[in-house]
């Protein structure tokens, strides 16, 4: 089935490059020039993934980024002219998988939108004649299921978005050992980033406290200082 992107920003030259790329690919594209259509156009089309201007007319990137994550948690890739490490990680810390700073290459938006569709496609729902038990893996009063990508915490379902799963999924299925940002990185987010791991320290943070009862004082998502994160099972040998 062909991918519908809706592209938002209040530039024309920015969304005509944009749909010109990503529908050279094959993906059907819808355009908002401002965040209150972006809330429209995201309600009627329900697209697949947007591509989110930071700063508009109307409603900011981040006010509808809020509003779309309170029911959906379809990827979003916000688009800012700032690169200030504060808008990235407010934008991060509002629920968006990923940001592209301007003046950009198209050429790099495609790949980051390919990479987000083929984590997306890797989900076994899409699989059939797959036993869900298989790949279920807990620890303690923590559960997490990678067919129908849910997990539970003492009993409790807990939502997380595409990338905190798959940042827990890999954690968890190696548990002790550490992984450096740059390696999350490559793995979760499949391709290369070049110096900035803001984005891991984001989603880090963010399922911490959704996981941990004391996040400052993380249990099972470890920091190895100067090194990375590791699963913590609490199987002490």
């Amino acid at each position: 089935m062909t991918k519908k992107i809706l592209i938002v920003d209040d530039e024309s030259s920015i969304r005509d490059v944009c749909k010109r790329y990503l529908q050279r690919e094959g993906y059907l594209t819808i355009e908002a020039s401002d965040g209150e259509e972006a809330i429209a156009k995201w309600k009627k089309q329900k697209p697949d993934l947007i591509i989110l201007d930071l700063m508009m007319p109307y409603k900011t990137g981040w006010e509808v980024c809020q509003e779309i994550r309170e029911v959906d948690d379809v990827p979003i890739i916000m688009l800012t002219a700032r690169g200030e490490e504060q808008d990235r990680l407010m934008g991060l810390t509002n629920g968006a998988e990923d940001y592209v700073t301007k003046p950009f290459s198209p050429r790099e938006l495609v790949l980051r939108v390919k990479s987000i569709f083929r984590l997306l496609g890797r989900n076994p729902l899409l699989t059939e004649n797959r036993e869900a038990h298989v790949n279920m893996v807990q620890y303690g009063e923590l559960e997490v299921n990678e067919v129908t990508r849910t997990v539970c915490l003492r009993h409790d379902p807990i939502e997380l978005t595409m990338k905190e799963f798959d940042i827990l999924w890999l954690l968890i299925n190696h548990p002790k050992q550490v992984f450096s940002r740059s390696q999350l990185l490559e793995k979760v987010w499949d391709m290369e980033f070049e110096g900035d791991t803001t984005t891991v320290t984001v989603h880090m943070r963010r399922l911490r406290e959704k996981l941990e009862r004391d996040p400052s004082n993380p249990q099972m998502l470890k920091t190895v200082w100067g090194v990375g994160y590791k699963f913590e099972s609490g199987d002490e040998e």
